[in-house]
């Protein structure tokens, strides 16, 4: 495990804060949320911790976004196969994935059907604390501010349970969209992370599915 960049138990901590808060939401901590968890007195504190990240080649910083983070999934792989072997544990780096890639979804056909699955990728299950069932490449900016790009690669749990502010891929109507949900007792609205696009609400007697939850990221050139 030479390859393993050697972080301080502060930066473990903090790697560990972004790699729960993506399988949790689908989308990292911004600097504000890392200082609140962890007790900094100010988001600058969080900052300087994650460029210490960002020089070891752990994530990636995104200018332009409170959530511009993005892992490095050579060097978690790493350190995580090097901890577990720390403990005696099993290494879950071992164990691959292989996910459909999903392009263009038919109106009224499975997310899942062969038509839509353009090729398959074989991905590290360590990346993710929650299982994905596939990907989906994002089109758009409108999760901008959630560091997810045009072009990117949307891990996918293919499941209903989704909490409210979790990013969720849905179904409205004839279109598969990637949002934040939010509902309350009167309205379902996906809310984009971009001021420049709308939010999105679900009226009456429109069709409406959950298609999955955002588990994870992995930029395209990652498996190039």
């Amino acid at each position: 495990m030479s390859d393993s960049p050697k972080l301080t138990a502060r930066q473990q901590q903090i790697l560990d804060l972004i790699q729960n808060a993506i399988s949790r939401t689908g989308a990292p901590p911004t600097r504000a949320e890392i200082a609140a968890e962890l007790g900094f007195k100010s988001a600058n504190a969080a900052e300087e911790h994650l460029q210490a990240l960002a020089r070891k080649g752990v994530i990636e910083l995104v200018s332009g976004t409170s959530r511009g983070i993005r892992l490095r999934s050579d060097a978690v792989r790493n350190i995580n196969a090097a901890r577990d072997a720390q403990f005696n544990l099993p290494i879950p780096g071992l164990a691959q994935l292989v996910l459909p890639l999903i392009g263009r979804v038919a109106a009224g056909s499975p997310i899942l059907a062969q038509e839509h699955i353009d090729q398959s990728y074989t991905v590290e299950g360590s990346l993710f604390a929650r299982k994905p069932d596939y990907l989906l490449k994002v089109r758009g900016m409108s999760m901008r501010d959630a560091g997810i790009m045009d072009g990117d690669l949307l891990a996918v749990q293919a499941t209903q349970d989704v909490r409210n502010g979790q990013i969720v891929v849905a179904r409205l109507g004839d279109e598969v969209t990637v949002k934040r949900l939010r509902r309350s007792a009167d309205a379902i609205e996906l809310l984009p992370e971009n001021p420049d696009y709308p939010v999105i609400t679900v009226h009456p007697g429109e069709h409406f599915e959950i298609e999955g939850l955002a588990v994870g990221l992995i930029r395209n050139t990652m498996l190039m």
